[in-house]
């Protein structure tokens, strides 16, 4: 599938992109990887093309928390958070048909008002209907572990469609950080 991702396509990645975010690890803003802007582009989308993309390091930054303490949060490279939306841009367009209407966490189009409309409107509809709320703290800190489904387990439509070299490292992203 590596094979879709061009210089074209990594250029409309980068226009989604936000321009102001924080800086990684590099310490490369958007100004600076706008600066050579076409090389910088075309240098990515061949490593990703070729399979040879590797991630950078994360940076931790800790963020207040309204309850008290700290959370941590993973901030990666101007250049990692354009790879992220290219790959993102193409598992959208494969997988996005294989949800059902009723999803809507990290959807194109759907917010978590939506999703509670839909629950206020839904009862009616079904005279009966089950929320289930699941404690998700730390579940980004977990290894790894959290994004595996057990040999027998993994979707059917995620056993049809292999996935694009170079995504594994993802997974991991936030627990390498240094």
């Amino acid at each position: 599938m590596a094979h879709a991702i061009d210089l074209e396509w990594v250029g409309e990645a980068y226009r989604r992109t936000r321009k102001d975010g924080a800086a990684g690890v590099d310490g490369c803003t958007w100004a600076d990887y706008a600066a050579n802007l076409e090389a910088n582009l075309s240098a990515l989308a061949t490593k990703i093309r070729a399979g040879t993309y590797r991630p950078p390091p994360v940076r931790r930054a800790y963020i207040p928390k309204t309850s008290g303490g700290e959370r941590p949060i993973g901030i990666p490279s101007f250049e990692d958070k354009i790879a992220q939306r290219a790959v993102a841009m193409l598992l959208e367009a494969i997988y996005e048909q294989d949800f059902m209407p009723s999803s809507y966490g990290f959807r194109p189009g759907r917010s978590a008002h939506q999703a509670l409309e839909e629950l206020q409107r839904r009862p009616t509809y079904w005279k009966r209907c089950w929320v289930i709320d699941a404690d998700i703290q730390s579940f980004f800190g977990a290894p790894g572990q959290a994004w595996r489904f057990p040999a027998g387990e993994i979707p059917a439509p995620a056993r049809r469609r292999a996935a694009p070299p170079g995504i594994e490292p993802w997974a991991h992203g936030g627990n390498d950080m240094s």
